[in-house]
């Protein structure tokens, strides 16, 4: 197993930040269509009845969690966040005004059976045991466990840890995934004596620490404040995705349509940049 993790990382770190991107997006991509898509063809089908149901009534209605910052949030009674900034940029594409729909991560799925909503968008995990309840769009944001360390750190790769003082927040996922690793034959020392990736930053900063690990989003928004740290390496595949009803095939690829053109023009860069400071 020890191998096996030496083999991919050391090939993901060969490539180049926007190479590694590409196959993140190009791999989840081909996974999705295939877990998600198979069965009918969109050929031969009829009017998606969501997409045509949202061009009449001239809204595209998007079920959101409202209390997931930096995705989504409620600030002065104005949704705000990530995820609302995409929601109304693909609403904007498809010649659509947004509507925001208040939802929860547990009635989600329900909202678009129900035709509540015609899209989610809450910083949804991809879930292919949903895929009989839902079609999910290419992912958009990799919240999966980094490893960061200090600018000018000889480590840039997970199999360079061994004897290394490697924190965690307690009881997280990068916790988890830390202790896996430790089971599968690594040898770094790990602190796991702090309870949130700012205090674990923070002990990075004071070089009490080599190296952490904790989500990405988590790592964005620390290292906004922390110019002399660095992502060295993405660890975990963790796809945020859009959802839509399993019959709304149309709007499915034209949301995957707006999401890869906003891919190329940068769209992404720049909501990082904003939200994750």
């Amino acid at each position: 197993m020890r191998a096996f993790y030496l083999v991919v990382t050391r090939y993901i770190v060969r490539l180049r930040p926007l190479d590694r991107a590409a196959l993140f997006v190009i791999c989840t991509y081909l996974a999705l269509a295939f877990g998600t898509q198979s069965g009918t063809s969109v050929a031969g089908q009829g009017l998606d009845p969501v997409l045509a149901a949202a061009r009449q009534r001239g809204t595209l209605r998007v079920a959101v969690d409202f209390g997931f910052l930096p995705f989504s949030g409620i600030v002065d009674n104005q949704p705000i966040g990530y995820d609302i900034e995409l929601a109304r940029e693909v609403a904007t594409r498809l010649g659509l005004q947004v509507e925001f729909v208040p939802s929860g991560l547990d009635s989600i799925y329900d909202d678009l059976a129900a035709r509540r909503a015609d899209m989610a968008a809450s910083a949804l995990p991809y879930a292919p045991e949903q895929g009989w309840r839902a079609r999910f769009s290419s992912f958009y944001f990799n919240a999966g466990q980094v490893l960061v360390v200090p600018q000018g750190s000889p480590i840039n790769q997970i199999d360079q840890l061994d004897g290394r003082a490697v924190g965690v927040p307690l009881g997280s996922d990068a916790d988890t995934y830390a202790r896996r690793l430790l089971a599968d034959g690594f040898s770094f020392k790990l602190i796991a004596d702090r309870d949130t990736p700012a205090e674990v930053i923070a002990a990075l900063r004071r070089a009490e620490l080599d190296a952490v690990i904790i989500d990405h989003a988590a790592a964005l928004t620390e290292l906004a404040a922390a110019p002399e740290l660095q992502i060295a390496t993405a660890l975990t595949l963790e796809p945020y995705v859009l959802a839509v009803a399993p019959d709304a095939f149309q709007l499915h690829a034209e949301i995957n349509r707006v999401l890869d053109t906003l891919r190329r023009e940068g769209f992404f860069d720049e909501l990082g940049r904003r939200w994750f400071r």
